[in-house]
């Protein structure tokens, strides 16, 4: 995990997280608005990486029409092919227990002193991707422990969007990048993962056999508060 500051006094694993939650909402006309940016902050990335992930996406959605990249996000995110952006259903599926994991998530964000407002963040659960991002970005260590919780999901999400061919497999491949460690190769890699942190119900994982001052709130739907 990269602790190097960019010229904002901000880390870059927390850049890079809080500029990919703007990469995984949907699409909208506040993406394109803060498209310079966003730019601006994966070009401080890049200055320790050649061709930063997050800045080969940001070129893609610079050539892609608003309707274009609105449909390919649909086609892409969803729980049929395996390509989920909700954090709980790649440990608990569609299950009871997701409930609980929901109501932990969102007194993790409580106990860090971010508030989750669902009725603000447009009826988005607390374990939506960019959401956590977000707050990753804000809470670093914390944010860090949160996701490397998720981390064999996150792991198959970005094998998943790889297998597509899609330009997301770039932010998932950032964002994967600011956790401890490389990332798996296979899936059966990404699983095992799972297996060695808390016993857990992998029912989500059964059918697999994942100085700039960025704007705050970051888009629609908004995601944590102070």
């Amino acid at each position: 995990m990269n602790g190097t500051n960019t010229s904002n006094g901000m880390g870059t694993e927390a850049v890079t997280r809080l500029v990919a939650a703007h990469c995984l909402r949907y699409p909208d006309e506040l993406l394109y608005a803060q498209l310079p940016l966003l730019r601006a902050a994966s070009a401080e990335l890049s200055a320790a990486s050649a061709e930063h992930p997050l800045a080969v996406f940001l070129d893609h959605v610079e050539r892609t029409g608003p309707m274009d990249l609105a449909a390919h996000y649909t086609d892409t995110f969803d729980t049929r092919s395996r390509r989920c952006l909700y954090l709980t259903w790649w440990t608990d599926g569609d299950t009871r227990r997701r409930g609980l994991s929901l109501v932990r998530m969102k007194q993790t964000y409580r106990e860090h002193g971010l508030e989750f407002d669902g009725g603000c963040a447009g009826g988005e659960l607390p374990d939506f991707l960019p959401v956590a991002l977000e707050f990753a970005g804000r809470r670093v260590a914390a944010g860090t422990e949160l996701l490397q919780e998720h981390r064999a999901g996150l792991e198959l999400l970005r094998l998943a969007l790889a297998a597509a061919g899609t330009p997301y497999t770039r932010v998932l491949e950032a964002v994967c990048a600011t956790l401890p460690g490389p990332s798996p190769a296979t899936k059966e890699e990404a699983k095992a993962l799972a297996r060695s942190g808390p016993p857990r119900e992998l029912v989500g994982l059964e059918p697999f056999g994942p100085g700039v001052e960025l704007p705050w709130p970051t888009t629609r739907p908004e995601g944590i508060s102070r």
